[in-house]
This record gives structure tokens, sequence and C-alpha cells, in this order.
């Protein structure tokens, strides 16, 4: 059964946290890792454009510093639903497997699914190196 009622909730909860000063539009995350835990994280602007963190990464970099190995499902709360950029959809296929579902939410908890393969098709992971982590 899926998570996405529980995930956007604790992505809306800290949706208020985003600092985004520059561009003024908010992200918020949520994950659930194979640890059974959630872990939540914002978008963190930075006046170097560049050093800019995603609420996605930020929430997946939280549960591998806890200890998880592998995200199982993750929603994304935005103004307008916006879907990840492909920064962060290459981050998830890292700690993910191409099922896992992606919950795409507006602030009002409309949501759409998709599946990580949808979004990121064709994807690049570790397994595709020839000296790759279980080579």
């Amino acid at each position: 059964m899926s998570a996405a009622p529980r995930l956007i909730e604790a992505a809306q909860s800290v949706y208020a946290h985003a600092h985004a000063p520059y561009s003024r539009y908010r992200v918020a995350a949520a994950v659930l890792a194979d640890d059974g835990e959630i872990y939540t994280g914002v978008n963190v602007e930075n006046a170097v454009f560049p050093l800019t963190m995603c609420a996605e990464r930020t929430a997946i970099f939280s549960a591998i510093s806890s200890g998880a190995k592998c995200i199982l499902e993750i929603a994304v709360v935005t103004e307008n639903a916006g879907s990840p950029c492909g920064s962060c959809r290459q981050v998830m296929r890292e700690f993910a497997r191409d099922d896992m579902q992606v919950h795409i939410a507006g602030v009002d908890g409309s949501y759409r699914t998709r599946f990580l393969a949808e979004l990121l098709p064709d994807s690049f992971s570790a397994g595709d190196l020839i000296c790759g982590p279980d080579r």
C-alpha cells in the first residue's frame, strides 16, 4: 500500500522551512526509506546559485546519512505540483529502483504518482559502470 498520504503530509509540515529568497519557489520533500523511517527536506537556496540544494536531495541525503540504504517512495510538494529536476531524478536513481513511486503534490494535497522509470527513462546507474560497486 502506498505511503503517499503520510509522505505528502510530512512534506507539507516542513514546506514553510524552505529557504527560497531568490526564486520564491518553495519545495519540500519526504522519503520513505528501507529502515521504515520518513525523512524530510526542503530546498535551500544560495546567492551562488549552483550551491543551492533541492528538497528531494536534502531528504534523500538525510536518509542515507542516517543509515538507510534504499529509498522506497518519495513525495514532493510545491505550490504548483512541479516535477523534480533532472539532478534530483538522477540522485533518486542512485538510491531507488526504477519502480519507486514519486508522488508529485501541490500544497493543497492534490497529487499525481509516477514511477521513477517514467521520469528518468533509460537511466544510467552504478550498474552501468565497468568498475561499479558490485564488480
